[in-house]
C-alpha cells in the first residue's frame, strides 16, 4: 500500500501507546510500519531532498501534533508516552484523529495559530493538506527548481559550441574534477580524437583521467554516438567517460553502457541543469531559508 499521510497515522500512533509504557520513538515507527504492511521499498521512500524517509517524517509530524494537543508526551529525548488526556480520548472511541479533531484542544490551536471558533489562513491550510509542513516546503522547493531547470536548459541550448564547452569545464570544476581552471581549459575541447571532445583529471593530482563528449543536441542522441564514444575509449585504453548532452538518451543507450566493460556516465539535459543548480553554475542565490531543529543534546544533563 502507499505510505499513509501523517493525519491517518495519528490515531494508530496514539493507540500504539495505550499500555502506559514509555516507548522508544524508533520502535513506534516500526510498529506502525508493520501495522500498515509497508514494503521495504516504501520504508525507503525519501522526501524530495533525500534528507529523511517519507514514512519516518510523517510519523514524526503525527507525533508532534499529538504532543502539541496534549495527547502524547516526551519527557526524555527519543521516547514517547501517552498522557491521561490521550487515554480519555481513546476511551471515547474516535473514528479518526486529524487536524480538525485536534482543534478542540487549546494547546494545539496555540501551536497552529488558530482559534477554535474562527478560521485563519493557516488553519485552512492545516485542515486541507495531507502533507506535513516539511513536505509542503520541499514540494515548493521542487517546483521552483523544476521551473528553474527548464529555464536553464533553454538557455544552454542557445549557447554556441565553444561556450557550451566552457560551461562543461565550469561544471566539472565545481563538482571537484579537473584540477585547476587553467588545466581544465587546456584539455576540454582540444583533443579531437575520434569520438572524444576532451580529457579532464578525475582528481586534483591527475591520478586518473576522464574522457568527455559534450554535445548540444535537439533530438534523442543516436545510440551510434554512444557506441562510437565507447570505441574511442577502448582505442585510448581509457576506462572512464562522461557523455553530456542538452537533449536525452534512449533506453537502449543506458542498457548499452550498463553492459560494457567501460564506465560511461550519461548526463542528459535535465540532469545537466540539475547539476548546474546543485553546484551553483549559471545560477545565483535569490533568497536563503534555513530550516533548524532543536538540539536535544544541548538540553541533556
Amino acid at each position: 500500500m502507499a505510505v499513509p499521510d501523517y493525519q491517518s497515522l495519528m490515531l494508530p500512533l496514539l493507540q500504539a501507546t495505550t499500555d502506559n509504557r514509555i516507548f522508544r520513538y524508533r520502535d513506534l515507527i516500526d510498529i506502525l510500519a508493520k501495522q500498515f504492511q509497508l514494503t521495504a521499498e516504501e520504508r525507503k521512500e525519501l522526501l524530495p531532498s533525500g534528507s529523511q524517509p517519507l514514512f519516518d517524517n510523517r510519523v514524526g509530524w503525527a507525533n508532534t501534533y499529538l504532543k502539541k494537543a496534549g495527547l502524547l508526551q516526551s519527557e526524555k529525548r527519543g521516547y514517547v508516552q501517552i498522557t491521561a488526556l490521550g487515554h480519555e480520548i481513546l476511551a471515547s472511541k474516535p473514528e479518526m484523529i486529524n487536524n480538525a479533531f485536534l482543534r478542540r484542544f487549546e494547546s494545539f490551536n496555540q501551536f497552529t495559530g488558530n482559534t477554535p471558533n474562527g478560521k485563519t489562513d493557516n488553519q485552512e491550510l492545516v485542515e486541507e493538506t495531507i502533507q506535513t509542513p516539511e513536505e509542503q516546503l520541499e514540494g515548493a522547493w521542487t517546483k521552483l527548481n523544476r521551473t528553474l531547470s527548464g529555464d536553464i536548459l533553454d538557455k544552454v541550448k542557445q549557447m554556441d559550441p565553444y561556450k557550451f564547452e566552457q560551461l562543461v569545464v565550469d561544471l566539472l570544476l565545481a563538482m571537484g574534477y579537473g584540477g585547476s581552471r587553467q588545466e581544465a581549459g587546456r584539455t576540454v575541447g582540444k583533443s579531437g580524437d575520434g569520438g572524444i571532445d576532451g580529457i579532464i583529471n578525475e582528481d586534483r593530482l591527475g591520478l586518473d583521467k576522464i574522457y568527455l563528449q559534450a554535445k548540444r543536441w535537439e533530438n534523442t542522441v543516436p545510440i551510434k554516438e554512444i557506441r562510437d564514444f565507447a570505441g574511442a575509449l577502448l582505442a585510448q585504453k581509457a576506462r572512464k567517460g562522461v557523455f553530456i548532452t542538452t537533449s536525452e538518451f534512449s533506453k537502449s543507450a543506458f542498457e548499452f553502457v550498463d553492459n560494457i566493460d567501460r564506465t560511461i556516465v550519461l548526463i542528459d539535459g535535465h540532469r545537466l541543469a540539475e547539476f548546474m543548480i546543485e553546484h551553483s553554475v549559471g545560477v545565483s542565490t535569490k533568497r536563503k531559508f534555513v530550516l533548524k531543529e532543536m538540539d536535544g543534546d544541548y538540553f541533556e544533563n
